[in-house]
């Protein structure tokens, strides 16, 4: 097993993958080899040291080929330090009690392997990005009614914290 570290993500509007690269970033300024890929590309993780692997979040579940992702290496996940994130807009919510309740959304995860850390983001909102006519309506009247605010609600310092914490756990 070589010394590289996989940063793998699944994500619909690309709000997912800028946290997967700004994870990846951190990891490689500390000296680590690290590859930022899709989950969907990924086949074989006999090449990684340590793995950290993130969603974005619809209607409370990771996606799809995330969790295809999980149930296809939990094995192997099981036998390398693990990290796992999710990015969802809940915790953009003015209202809302985001890390307790979106934190739930990673049981399933935790069910099939234990994360040595686990990270919770806020993503970005972009009504344009919502493929589905009736999602994009959904989220447009949520909008005008301040539910779900439009814009970029990542918290770039949060990820680099978190990536930073990552380091010991994922390169000792």
């Amino acid at each position: 097993m070589s010394n590289r570290i996989l940063v793998a993500y699944a994500s619909r509007a690309g709000s997912t993958r800028g946290v997967a690269e700004a994870i990846g970033r951190s990891l490689a300024q500390a000296g680590a080899q690290v590859d930022v890929l899709p989950m969907a590309e990924v086949h074989d993780l006999g090449h990684y040291r340590a793995v950290v692997a993130g969603s974005a979040i619809q209607r409370g579940q990771w996606l799809p080929e995330a969790m295809q992702f999980m149930a296809t290496h939990r094995a192997a996940l099981a036998q390398r330090p693990f990290a796992a994130f999710l990015v969802c807009m809940t915790l953009a919510m003015k209202n809302a009690d985001g890390r307790n309740y979106v934190g739930r959304w990673l049981a399933p995860v935790r069910a099939w392997v234990k994360p040595v850390s686990e990270g919770l983001f806020a993503g970005a909102h972009d009504v344009r990005q919502v493929r589905s006519l009736g999602d994009r309506l959904k989220f447009r009247i949520s909008s005008a009614l301040g539910v779900w605010p439009q814009g970029d609600h990542r918290d770039w310092a949060a990820i680099d914290a978190w990536a930073e914490s990552l380091r010991p756990q994922l390169l000792a």
